[in-house]
């Protein structure tokens, strides 16, 4: 006797689901500090300001290591004249440089920021979301 699909999953019992008591008692302790957030009350307000400050002193440093970078490119050329008059591969080194190598760097920047601003707002979750001892 050939069954159809239809038949054959009536006949299956239905699949068990495990419930961890860990898992329950977490949902309720994460669930007073996302309170905290929503109801923007003064604890929500305090964790928000330092995820913000977090994130706003990671832009700062890494505004600081662009600017040192590249800013400090005209700086290096003025102070040694030398160094701006080289030609490697019959190109000036100060175009080589500002033109070519900058946009790695800036690349590289981005993904850095990117990359700890994304571990910082995982850093946060994991502490909202951490159950209340």
């Amino acid at each position: 006797m050939v069954t159809s699909p239809a038949q054959q999953g009536a006949a299956d019992p239905p699949r068990r689901v495990r419930v961890v008591l860990a898992e329950v008692a977490r949902a309720k302790t994460a669930g007073h500090t996302r309170l905290e957030l929503e109801e923007q009350s003064q604890i929500g307000e305090a964790l928000v300001r330092g995820l913000v400050r977090t994130q706003l002193a990671l832009a700062l440093r890494l505004a600081a290591v662009v600017v040192v970078g590249l800013g400090g490119l005209p700086l290096l050329f003025a102070v040694a004249p030398a160094v701006a008059r080289a030609r490697p591969f019959g190109i000036a080194l100060p175009w080589l440089l500002l033109g070519l190598v900058a946009y790695p760097f800036l690349i590289v920047a981005g993904w850095a920021y990117v990359h700890l601003a994304e571990r910082t707002e995982r850093d946060f979750t994991a502490l909202v979301e951490r159950p209340d001892k």
